[in-house]
């Protein structure tokens, strides 16, 4: 049984009243979060009651809409991104719904121009060190990927796998674009060489081996530009200055750009077209950054102060076209697991 996550208990997603017609679902992964005010101000507003089904990380959730297109478990699906968008898209369970709302995003952010993904929210995958460690040491903070496989930084970075992991997956594809396709293995090679911690998935790597966060030894983590706000946020007495830095340099980071969008086969359009309206209007966007640390698609909307000061967005991120890491991306992890981990 996959449980659903509801405020104040959990549901049967393939048992649901009948009497259910106010009811709308949401499939997401595992680390969806926005305030039950919010949530409530929507639910008022529509005489309505939205069920959240969390089923895993992106991949897995994804997997799942996928495999029940013919019967859907949700009438919407939040969490697609750009790494996973051509497989998505390609699959053909979502509506086309070209919002109103959609003037109010950002345009680069848009990728799909028939609308059957709409863009809600936006961070960049990069690398995170903890800058005491690096004081302490006397060290340099890395300030390019290629500062990785230098001697002095043996054995001080962590990363995700990515084919289990989609910041994992979001920096392999960084390697790719910063050393091109002829040259990414070659650094791969290197960073196994130099000691390089692989681990399933972020929340293992950052609060389990990465210094500024646990009781690990490792200063160099793979995370978000945003993470360090979420430091000085969540810390007993906030700091001035974050404990961790973000390596936003050129081509040192990827965009990951998170989506909506409307499942066929709901009988609930209208309610789902108002919901998809809601997810991208100000209360919800304003609400994103400190519920799921990073940045919301809107062009205007106001971030609050820690974002303002410790959030990084960066200037010239990797991009590759979705099409293409459709094309290549398992080729891609195939070739990282035989070079990293076999």
């Amino acid at each position: 049984m996959i449980a659903c996550v509801v405020f104040g208990g959990f549901f049967n997603p393939l048992v649901m009243a009948a009497d259910a017609v106010n009811e709308i679902t949401v499939m997401t992964h595992d680390s969806f979060s926005i305030s039950k005010e919010v949530v409530t101000s929507f639910e008022t507003l529509h005489n309505t009651k939205i069920r959240f089904l969390k089923a895993g990380d992106a991949g897995a959730a994804l997997n799942q809409a996928i495999l029940s297109k013919n019967n859907p478990l949700a009438d919407l699906f939040f969490g697609v991104d750009n790494t996973f968008m051509s497989r998505a898209l390609k699959a053909d369970i979502f509506k086309p719904y070209a919002s109103p709302l959609l003037n109010q995003i950002r345009d680069d952010l848009k990728l799909d121009p028939q609308n059957r993904l709409l863009p809600v929210d936006f961070g960049d995958v990069c690398l995170n060190y903890d800058k005491k460690w690096f004081v302490q040491k006397k060290l340099r903070p890395p300030a390019s990927l290629a500062d990785l496989v230098k001697s002095d930084y043996k054995s001080l970075t962590i990363v995700e796998n990515p084919a289990t992991s989609s910041p994992g997956l979001a920096f392999l594809l960084t390697t790719v674009g910063y050393f091109g396709e002829n040259g990414y293995l070659d650094f791969w090679k290197k960073m196994r060489a130099n000691d390089v911690m692989v681990t399933n998935g972020w929340k293992e790597a950052y609060w389990g081996s990465f210094s500024a966060a646990s009781k690990g030894n490792r200063p160099i983590v793979v995370s978000y530009a945003s993470s360090p706000s979420a430091e000085v946020y969540y810390a007993k007495t906030p700091p001035d200055q974050a404990p961790t830095a973000a390596v936003i340099g050129d081509q040192t980071s990827f965009r990951q750009i998170e989506f909506v969008g409307i499942l066929k086969g709901t009988s609930k359009i209208e309610l789902a077209q108002k919901l998809v309206d809601f997810m991208l209007d100000r209360k919800f966007q304003e609400d994103i950054p400190l519920q799921m640390f990073v940045f919301p698609a809107g062009k205007s909307t106001r971030l609050p102060e820690v974002f303002i000061k410790h959030a990084r967005i960066a200037a010239n991120p990797v991009t590759i076209p979705y099409d293409e890491i459709a094309a290549k991306r398992e080729k891609w992890i195939e070739s990282w697991t035989e070079t990293v981990l076999r």
